[in-house]
């Protein structure tokens, strides 16, 4: 290779790295801009005074409950859960070299959300012990669509199936548990199916923070690896990347990300499957599209929070906007890839 040809490669490989980097500080000062607006303009104005006071621990009459009970808990949550969401369902894309195969599409979600509704209307439980049945149950239906797509490997398209069939076969599950539920039981059971961060509280913050720092960090340890397995398996292994180790990593890392997310904030619709295209879009292909699928996570739960408590005629949870969102962008792929004759 010429010098002149090396400098441009060179110099190619800069300018995305900036623009990835130039993505990443737009996103991160809009999530800033939508924090401070969630926590200063709600059916009331608090300025800007009172809200650092409430931060800093003050007690401020009116703002203490509106703020730190209300809107701060909220908006902590939203953030989190999206970070979650956006991170787990890119990994899976990643990995899979498929944008459809999202945590909402391959049954993972609607494992959590089956195994909630079933603790709620049958087995009458309620708090912590439910978001662990349903940790519990995404993990076991990751488990389980894994190993009846797996034949000597797992390809994208058998496991996109598979996923399909099995969340077909939940979601008609729920169907009947929800036909048989008690009224008193309905508005519960029916957070997991939509996705709310109605009533949230810091103490629901802990458990997501920390599957954050456990399996996100484990993720971004991996972003080079994950990144190869673009290329192919086999070139991913000609490139020095462990395969069969990055594909269990990250499996279980990205699952546990979105059942954690999905027992705080319930299967919020297709923040996982919208947060890897719009970054891709936003900064480009090349290179790791994590931290930045993860902010747009982080950005569509929280402005589609603000839009369905304030912005439309009625109230609506998170869940209902983010789900208006992504339905159409699903088809479209879904339709693309008719036209094409391969994967979306």
């Amino acid at each position: 290779m010429s010098g002149s040809a090396l400098r441009s490669v060179i110099d190619g490989r800069r300018r995305r790295a900036r623009r990835r980097q130039a993505v990443v500080f737009v996103l991160l000062g809009l999530l800033a801009a939508l924090f401070c607006l969630t926590l200063l303009l709600g059916q009331s104005f608090v300025p800007p005074r009172d809200v650092l006071r409430v931060l800093l621990g003050e007690h401020v009459p009116g703002a203490s409950f509106a703020v730190g009970e209300l809107r701060l808990p909220r908006a902590v949550l939203s953030i989190l859960a999206g970070l979650a969401f956006g991170l787990g369902g890119v990994s899976f894309q990643t990995m899979l070299r498929n944008p459809l195969a999202s945590p909402d599409i391959i049954g993972i979600s609607s494992g959590a959300s089956a195994a909630a509704v079933f603790a709620i209307v049958v087995l009458s439980l309620d708090g912590p012990v439910v978001s662990i049945l349903a940790v519990a149950a995404g993990l076991g239906v990751a488990l389980l669509v894994y190993g009846l797509s797996f034949r000597n490997g797992v390809a994208g398209t058998r496991l996109i199936l598979v996923g399909i069939g099995v969340s077909a076969m939940l979601e008609s599950m729920i169907a009947y548990v929800l036909a048989r539920a008690p009224a008193w039981n309905l508005q519960e059971a029916m957070r997991w199916l939509v996705g709310s961060v109605n009533g949230a509280q810091l103490g629901q913050a802990l458990p997501l923070l920390l599957g954050l720092v456990l399996f996100g960090g484990l993720l971004l340890s991996r972003a080079r690896d994950l990144q190869a397995l673009r290329l192919g398996d086999d070139t991913a292994a000609a490139l020095g990347a462990d395969v069969a180790g990055t594909r269990i990593l990250v499996v279980v890392a990205a699952v546990g990300l979105i059942a954690l997310a999905t027992a705080v904030a319930g299967p919020i619709a297709f923040v996982a499957f919208l947060s890897g295209p719009i970054a891709s879009r936003l900064a480009g292909n090349n290179g790791s599209p994590l931290i930045a699928s993860a902010l747009v996570g982080a950005v569509l739960v929280l402005a589609g929070d603000y839009c369905g408590q304030f912005l439309l005629p009625s109230r609506y949870p998170v869940g209902v906007v983010t789900g208006a969102l992504g339905a159409p962008y699903l088809l479209y792929l879904v339709i693309r890839a008719n036209r094409t004759g391969g994967s979306a």
